[in-house]
């Protein structure tokens, strides 16, 4: 059983579909959004959820503040619960401020490609048998599309290589979760420009 955890809509249960996805279990998405909150990265977001599966971490994310999430799901019966999952987060809104929320059934290389900018917070919890090159275009063409100071926070297997991060994306750090590792980037800072000595000025 997968639920929200905290957020306007804490203890919500979130449909799962049967076969095909991977979700991120409760211990990792705790630490996960542990660590979102205490770089206040929530509030306000913008955020994709990339391979959405149920949704959860993009739902996890609307619920604790985000006010802007994309579920990128390319398979439609994922995408199908994702869109009953979306549903019931926008009830438990109850009158208060609502999200807006919305569902993409694209594969994710394909919605990147034409995505507007500005992005604050991207997840990337492709099925394991994704391949490193896939996964590396994926980040290539997220790359443009973050906005200062974003998140990207990559979910994979502690048996694969570190992600290819392109020009634009920047490491962190890793954390490791039994068989399960989250990378930890961020948007990546311009180099500094040296600076032309100023002639001296004569006395």
């Amino acid at each position: 059983m997968t639920r929200i955890i905290a957020g306007f809509a804490g203890s919500l249960t979130l449909r799962v579909p049967r076969s095909g996805t991977r979700p991120t279990s409760d211990r990792v998405r705790e630490a996960i959004f542990s660590a979102l909150e205490a770089r206040d990265a929530l509030d306000g977001a913008r955020v994709l959820d990339l391979y959405a599966g149920s949704g959860a971490l993009g739902l996890e994310a609307a619920s604790r503040g985000a006010t802007d999430v994309v579920l990128v799901e390319r398979a439609r019966p994922a995408a199908d619960i994702c869109r009953a999952n979306v549903e019931s987060l926008l009830k438990a809104a109850r009158g208060g401020p609502r999200p807006h929320l919305r569902v993409a059934v694209r594969p994710v290389a394909a919605y990147l490609e034409t995505a507007a900018a500005g992005v604050d917070l991207a997840f990337i919890d492709p099925p394991y048998d994704l391949g490193e090159r896939a996964l590396a275009r994926d980040l290539e063409l997220l790359a443009p599309l973050l906005a200062a100071e974003a998140v990207v926070m990559v979910e994979r297997s502690s048996r694969s290589p570190e992600p290819s991060w392109p020009a634009g994306i920047e490491v962190e750090r890793r954390r490791d979760y039994g068989e399960t590792s989250l990378w930890w980037a961020t948007t990546a800072r311009p180099a500094r420009t040296a600076q032309p000595d100023r002639p001296s000025q004569p006395e």
